[in-house]
């Protein structure tokens, strides 16, 4: 590998991960390539630090296992969407009330609202994840939603409570990971 990447995958810390030894027996791997278990093993330790510094300077939130973070530019809902897509992740969308004050706080810091993954279905007033599940965790504000097919895509306030609106708009694009 070293002769592909040169120095890019040269480890900067020897440590060795208490599953190697199970993922050997598990997958029956004798001879398992040390030079690529140490890229891997170095490539984890980076991802970890840069999460961590990222965390630090305010940049994301992790909750669980998503991420959530945002470039702080407003567009439109589909181009917020895409811009997520385009990094490998989706557009924010909160599954409990956990993830909802982690999105929360990114709105609070931009103090701008955010388009969420979640539109209206095609029946008025039924609002579905992007993927076409039924929510199963809402903070609607309240009277809302009440656009009744005319606000499609949902957005959310800096209390974190949620209002449907056009998705012509210009909103803060907070992605997950």
């Amino acid at each position: 590998l070293s002769r592909y990447f040169g120095g890019l995958f040269r480890p900067y810390r020897k440590e060795k991960l208490p599953e190697r030894q199970w993922l050997q027996r598990q997958q029956g791997l004798s001879a398992f390539d040390d030079e690529l278990y140490n890229v891997l093993l170095n490539l984890r330790q980076r991802l970890f630090q840069l999460e961590g510094v990222l965390a630090l300077d305010g940049k994301i939130t992790k909750v669980g296992e998503k991420i959530f973070a945002s470039n702080g530019k407003e567009v439109n809902f589909s181009s917020a969407l895409e811009s997520c897509e385009e990094t490998g992740g989706t557009l924010a969308t909160p599954m409990n009330e956990e993830e909802n004050k982690a999105i929360m706080g990114i709105v609070k810091q931009y103090n701008r609202y955010a388009y969420l993954a979640i539109k209206e279905s095609d029946t008025a007033g039924q609002f579905k994840y992007m993927n076409g599940q039924p929510l199963n965790y809402t903070n609607w504000q309240q009277y809302e939603p009440n656009g009744k097919g005319t606000e499609k895509c949902v957005e959310m306030y800096a209390d974190g409570k949620w209002k449907d609106r056009k998705c012509n708009l210009y909103r803060l694009t907070i992605c997950e990971y």
